[in-house]
């Protein structure tokens, strides 16, 4: 044992000083955070140029929709053919020639430009000559109060969503919300298991092909050796998560005060508690805009959530951990672990698709054996969890994910033994089962 741990502690202590880690490690939660917060910071940035649009209409009944703002300013003209319009140094951003009625001739209107016509010009383009040809042929048919009927048939109902108890108890929930939570769980083990699994192969490789194994097997057990790598890099790879969720947790805070993105819910939790039910309150907190999220964040099994995140995470690292260890011992360049890897690495894709797939029938047939089979269970259960899954299934999950992980353990050290002191041929398949059965 003391000689695992010494394994355990050097494989933790050569990788947490490299200067990869420690620059990826400070780094990558400002990456993740700007990927989140740049696209809003930028979005409120607006451009105080307001540009010049020509506007020509022949019928008269379309210009006055066209509206003035800080962006556009619609200034009419009489020839659109004019050459000024379309120099390069003209002031004009593009002109919009509309010839013909667009009730009866729908491709009666073009936009001309000098460049390529932007986005959001030609969507508000669209949107007043359609919003005008609607109401045209509305009147057209002669019936009064018509606009005001369709508005009222074509109204939507809005479903509110409350979680309740047999105890009577409701709490606000969202749909959207709750797959988000499972995703992204989903997304850190998957993500974990591929990083950190890698990196056990790669250093039983660089070991192998350096010939220091041949000294470590000397005094130290080929288990007590793999199993080593496999804590050791397992604890760089919490420590790292650690930092990076303390460190988002932290820039989140300070990003949500700078660009006013948090909000109280205080005030609004007050004024609903006077004389209203536990169900009343729900549905009222999951119809108030901002505070849906919240709300709907409340509701979402935390502990459930986090204690079945943790033992899936290290049930699911420790049996593709063992899997990448006995490639890693198998083979003598990077170039030759394709073929062994490459089912493994379909194997956690599908179970990324089926987690997808999982979403719109969370107890389906497809979530359901998904959930079981160990190899994508890891990756599919936690997009079931926000959902509530019956304690059986997650039990029987979890003992067929550690009894697959510690078999696999067992198989991929009787490969690990004999793979790391073989050296110059490449192993079949059919060579590495003959080698669990030495």
């Amino acid at each position: 044992m003391n000689k695992m741990l010494l394994i355990i502690q050097r494989e933790f202590t050569v990788r947490v000083k490299k200067k990869s880690f420690i620059i990826l490690t400070i780094l990558m939660p400002f990456i993740l955070a700007a990927l989140v917060f740049v696209p809003i910071w930028l979005a409120t940035i607006e451009d105080d140029t307001q540009k010049t649009v020509a506007l020509y209409d022949a019928t008269g009944r379309y210009a006055a929709g066209f509206k003035d703002d800080h962006t556009y300013r619609f200034v009419p003209i009489a020839d659109p053919e004019n050459p000024a319009y379309y120099a390069d140094s003209s002031q004009v951003e593009a002109v919009i020639a509309i010839n013909a009625d667009l009730a009866r001739q729908r491709d009666g209107v073009t936009i001309f430009s000098h460049k390529e016509v932007a986005a959001g010009l030609l969507s508000y383009v669209e949107n007043v000559l359609n919003e005008q040809v609607r109401r045209d042929k509305l009147a057209a048919t002669g019936i009064n109060g018509i606009e005001q009927i369709l508005e009222d048939v074509q109204s939507e109902v809005k479903v509110n969503t409350v979680k309740r108890n047999a105890e009577g108890d409701a709490q606000s929930s969202n749909t959207d919300i709750a797959i988000a939570a499972g995703f992204i769980f989903t997304f850190m083990i998957y993500m974990f298991v591929m990083s950190y699994g890698g990196m056990v192969m790669q250093s039983v490789m660089e070991e192998k092909t350096n010939r220091i194994v041949e000294l470590m097997v000397s005094s130290v057990k080929p288990f007590q050796l793999m199993m080593g790598k496999i804590i050791g890099i397992s604890l760089v790879g919490f420590m790292q998560m650690l930092i990076w969720g303390i460190m988002l947790f932290a820039i989140m805070f300070v990003a949500n005060t700078v660009f006013g993105l948090s909000a109280d819910t205080s005030a609004s939790t007050a004024a609903m508690s006077g004389g209203m039910g536990q169900v009343d309150m729900a549905v009222a907190a999951a119809s108030s805009g901002g505070n849906e999220v919240y709300a709907a964040i409340s509701g979402l099994p935390f502990l459930e959530m986090g204690l079945c995140f943790a033992l899936y995470f290290v049930g699911g690292y420790l049996l593709y951990a063992s899997f990448f260890a006995a490639v890693g011992a198998s083979v003598n360049e990077q170039e030759d672990s394709s073929q062994f890897m490459m089912p493994v690495i379909l194997i956690m894709v599908f179970g990324l698709y089926a987690a997808m797939g999982s979403v719109e029938n969370t107890n389906g047939p497809l979530a359901f054996w998904a959930s079981l089979f160990p190899l994508t269970s890891p990756i599919v259960m936690m997009v079931r969890i926000p959902f509530s899954v019956p304690l059986w299934e997650e039990l029987l999950s979890l003992a067929l994910l550690y009894a697959t992980a510690l078999l696999s353990i067992w198989g991929s050290a009787r490969i690990y033994r004999v793979g790391i002191l073989m050296y110059g041929k490449k192993p079949t398949l059919k060579e590495m089962l003959r080698w669990m059965r030495y």
